[in-house]
C-alpha cells in the first residue's frame, strides 16, 4: 500500500512548513471579508500560522498574513486567532 502525500504549508510567523492540519488558516474571501477557518475547507485566499502566541506575535508585527491576504485586518481576527490559539494550548504551569 502506498503512502498519501500530507500537504504541508508555511507559517508566515516561524517560516516552518508542517502539515496543513497543525497549522491555523486566515481565509479572504472573494468579497474582501477576513474570517478565521478552523476546518481549512473555506473557499478564498488563506495564510497559515502556527497555533502558538510566539509566530502570531510575530506574523502580526511583520504585517506577514496581511501581505498574504492582500487586504488589512482588523483587530477582531488577531483576536479570534489569539483566543483559539489559547484554548489549544496547554498550560504551561
Amino acid at each position: 500500500m502506498t503512502q498519501r502525500k500530507i500537504p504541508l504549508r508555511r507559517c508566515n510567523g516561524c517560516g516552518e512548513s508542517k502539515p496543513k492540519k497543525e497549522l491555523v488558516r486566515v481565509v479572504r474571501a472573494q468579497d474582501g471579508t477576513v474570517s478565521l477557518d478552523l476546518t481549512g475547507k473555506k473557499p478564498g485566499r488563506g495564510a497559515y500560522v502556527c497555533p502558538s502566541a510566539a509566530c502570531l506575535a510575530k506574523a502580526r508585527k511583520a504585517r506577514r498574513i496581511e501581505r498574504a491576504l492582500e487586504v488589512s485586518i482588523p483587530d477582531e481576527i488577531y483576536a479570534a486567532m489569539e483566543a483559539e490559539i489559547e484554548k489549544g494550548e496547554p498550560n504551561a504551569e
